[in-house]
């Protein structure tokens, strides 16, 4: 088994494929890339036994045979060198050889048979969807989903695709960020299921810019997504999703429209200043001004600010979560957005205004904490 192959364009694609790697893992051969070389084609993977992905790339070689190749081992190897072509050369006794420009380099390798094969999806629902909109509705809700272990159910996003539309929604309990988008497309199966937070967090930084179609192939245990040169498997989360539209405040006739930077920004300031704890802080609306204050009792630490804006409504004192508010003005771009708001204890609804694309529509919701008075 030979073949000879770009460092840089192996390198690109392996640190690709590291994401799925776990730092410790129960099976030592999941510490390992997949090499399947077949002619001028290799196909390299990874796996975690729950995701598993595998890409293609071109090479020069006849040769058919499959190996696993340590996956630091190689990835800080290829790191070293500009690019140039190596020369992988497989022997008898369980070693690659490596040559370079300026030298050889020997390592173990494991028998390819070994490795995990990837979740077989049974009797598929196929949909095709552009691929940069998968990934902006990914980027958009990934953010808000959670990492309790006794609640899995929330540690995904929630897909949900009908004939003119596609959701995707995500909550922690304590904020919660709905993604729409109108589509013209038929070719969109009705469907729900929820995807892990690994798989999506790949296909996050993939998809941003790939101009082209996802393939989804799904059933009720497994998905697949495929793309270019990419196919992306995963187990999905059994049970079902949480009545989300329950939660969303329908009548909200206080609404606060403010520049997003300039909330962010005094946000940033005046939550130094909260309780470490509790990260709270106290948003006071009144005419067209908002006052934005923070106190940590324990250090006598306070701040205060005041910012110019359009209200709508009765005057009214709310505390959230500073962390939360921060996270979501972070993932949204527009230059102004509205709260909307109904009582102190109920959610406040963040919504970005003038948003250019016409389909598309974020929602994003944040609990209240119990003002300390």
């Amino acid at each position: 088994m030979k073949f000879i192959v770009s460092s840089e364009k192996l390198l690109k694609e392996l640190q690709v494929l590291g994401g799925i790697i776990n730092s410790a893992n129960t099976l030592p051969i999941l510490d390992n890339f997949l090499f399947h070389l077949n002619s001028n084609q290799l196909i390299l993977s990874a796996s975690d036994l729950e995701t598993s992905m595998s890409t293609t790339i071109d090479v020069e070689s006849e040769d058919i045979g499959m190996i696993a190749i340590p996956a630091k081992l190689i990835v800080d190897t290829l790191k070293t060198f500009p690019d140039q072509p190596l020369t992988f050369i497989k022997s008898d006794q369980n070693i690659i050889e490596i040559s370079a420009n300026s030298g050889k380099y020997s390592l173990a390798y494991f028998d390819g048979e070994e490795f995990p094969k990837p979740i077989q999806v049974k009797d598929p629902v196929k949909t095709k969807i552009s691929g940069n909109l998968v990934g902006k509705a990914i980027d958009s809700t990934l953010f808000a989903s959670g990492n309790d272990d006794l609640r899995p159910i929330m540690s995904g996003v929630f897909f949900q695709f009908y004939e003119s539309e596609i959701i995707f929604v995500a909550t922690d309990a304590h904020k919660l960020v709905k993604y729409r988008r109108t589509m013209d497309s038929s070719s969109i199966e009705k469907a729900e299921f929820i995807v892990p937070k690994k798989p999506l967090q790949l296909l996050r930084g993939i998809l941003q810019d790939l101009e082209e179609d996802v393939t989804i192939e799904f059933n009720d245990n497994n998905a697949v997504f495929l793309f270019k040169n990419v196919s992306l498997n995963c187990r999905l989360i059994d049970g079902k999703y949480p009545n989300y539209e329950a939660v969303i405040p329908k009548e909200n006739p206080n609404v606060l429209t403010i520049n997003r930077s300039s909330l962010l920004n005094s946000i940033k300031r005046v939550s130094i200043f909260a309780n470490k704890t509790t990260h709270q802080i106290k948003l006071k609306m009144a005419g067209s001004e908002l006052h934005i204050s923070a106190e940590d009792i324990d250090f006598s630490n306070k701040a205060e600010e005041r910012l110019d804006c359009d209200y709508k409504g009765d005057d009214m004192e709310i505390g959230f979560n500073s962390r939360f508010i921060l996270e979501m003005l972070n993932n949204i771009t527009c230059e102004e957005i509205n709260l909307s708001m109904s009582l102190p204890n109920k959610a406040g609804i963040i919504s970005p205004i003038g948003n250019k694309d016409k389909a598309e529509d974020i929602t994003m919701l944040v609990m209240p904490v119990m003002l300390n008075e």
